[in-house]
This record gives structure tokens, C-alpha cells and sequence, in this order.
């Protein structure tokens, strides 16, 4: 019996009515967005982790607005892949570490990003934040009230915001089944929200951990479809 075998007899067995989705950046590999520390995890001769920095965005915020155009732009082209799909079928709430917005771009009404929105910016003086969706007009853009505007995202360095972690701890607490998707689970947060939840736990991850009770070795767009369908069959 293979691994989703397996985790499909789980989901037969556990009958779960309550079901939460947890997402990290492999859920959209097959959409063509680079992940930060992967083979595209370079721009320029610059990684990641030295511009999603506030320290990065006093010194030099031209350079970095520049390198979040560019990754605005991948996204702005890129559409949801099979597992996004899969995901808004369940109409479950979506508990995700990425920033590209496809969730809901493939239906999913209930997203709780944890690290913000990278089609949102936030003025550095008011703190309000707008959707901004097309490509700025003047790099670094600017608030209406003549401050600076940043990504409305979480930084290396940063807090997630604490209403986001209080709802998706209190949801995967009460769950019966979590779907780990993209993401290994034992990396904080992560590893913390993984280890809250008192139901059935079903990992999909080409580099599986063991954080969860079944672990599928495989993509978010082949594995994510079969294991939905399973869930949906025992829901009917």
C-alpha cells in the first residue's frame, strides 16, 4: 500500500467533518514561483534574507521595492496550480506562510497568511495598508500622505501578526484532520501550530518530516487532489 493509500484509509477511517489546510511555499512550486532558498532563491547577486530585512529597507528601500517588482511581476503571471484548486474545493480554512495570494485566486474564501500579502503595502508612518496589485508607477512608491510605503509583509526579524496565529492555533486545535502541504512542519512557527492540533495530521512534501502522522513523499500538484477527493467522499 502506498503512502496515500495509506493516509486515504486514514481519512476512511477518521471520518473527519472539521478539516484545516496548512500551506508553505511548495504548494506553489508548480505554479512557477521560486521559493527564497531554492535555485531561484537568487536576484541579482542578492539572497533573500539580506533584503527582506527592515534594516534592508532603511538602508536602501529603491533596492529593495526593485527586487519585490520583480517578484510581483513572476506572481502577477503566475495562476494556481492543481493543489491551490484542489485546496478551494475543500472550503476549509487555508493556514498559509505564502505571500503570493493564490489561495484565493482559486477560490479559497478563508485565508490566514501568517506572513502578509506581497499585493498589499503598508505606509510606514500611518500603518494603513491598500491592495496594490499593478505595477507601481515610481520606485520606492509612496502614501498619499507622502511617506513611504512598504510591503505589507513579514520580515526576517519581524513578528507574525498575533490575531493571524491565535486564529490558526484556536482552528487547527479543534480540527479533526490537518493537511501539512509544502511546508516540512518542524520549523517554527510552523512546528508549533502542527504540534497543537489533537486530530488527524497528513503531511505532502517531496522532503517528508515526521511531524505529522502520515507523510506523502510527493509534489503538492499530484498528491493534494486524491487525498481532497478522499476527504470530500467521507464528507458526502
Amino acid at each position: 500500500m502506498s503512502t496515500i493509500e495509506r493516509a486515504i484509509q486514514a481519512i476512511r477511517d477518521a471520518r473527519p467533518k472539521r478539516v484545516v489546510v496548512f500551506t508553505g511555499a511548495g504548494v506553489s512550486a508548480d505554479s512557477g514561483i521560486p521559493t527564497f532558498r531554492g535555485a531561484g532563491g537568487l536576484w541579482r547577486d542578492f539572497r533573500a534574507e539580506d533584503l527582506a530585512t527592515p534594516e534592508a529597507f532603511r538602508r536602501d528601500p529603491k533596492l529593495v521595492w526593485e527586487w519585490y517588482e520583480w517578484r510581483r511581476d513572476l506572481i502577477r503571471n503566475a495562476k494556481p496550480n492543481a493543489a491551490h484548486d484542489a485546496i478551494a474545493r475543500l472550503a476549509a480554512p487555508v493556514v498559509t506562510q505564502n505571500v503570493d495570494g493564490l489561495h484565493a485566486r482559486a477560490g479559497s474564501r478563508d485565508v490566514i497568511e501568517l506572513h502578509g500579502n506581497i499585493f498589499r503595502a503598508r505606509c510606514v508612518r500611518e500603518g494603513t495598508t491598500s491592495e496594490r496589485v499593478d505595477a507601481f508607477d515610481e520606485i520606492p512608491p509612496h502614501c498619499a500622505c507622502g511617506a513611504l510605503l512598504r510591503p505589507d509583509v513579514v520580515w526576517f526579524g519581524e513578528m507574525l501578526p498575533e490575531s493571524a496565529i491565535a486564529r490558526a492555533t484556536t482552528l487547527i486545535h479543534a480540527t479533526d484532520l490537518l493537511l501539512v502541504i509544502g511546508t516540512s512542519g518542524v520549523v517554527y512557527p510552523a512546528a508549533g501550530l502542527v504540534g497543537v492540533c489533537r486530530g488527524l495530521t497528513i503531511e505532502i512534501n517531496p522532503q517528508v518530516s515526521t511531524a505529522c502522522a502520515h507523510a506523502i513523499e510527493e509534489t503538492a500538484a499530484i498528491a493534494t487532489s486524491p487525498i481532497v477527493e478522499a476527504i470530500l467522499e467521507v464528507q458526502r
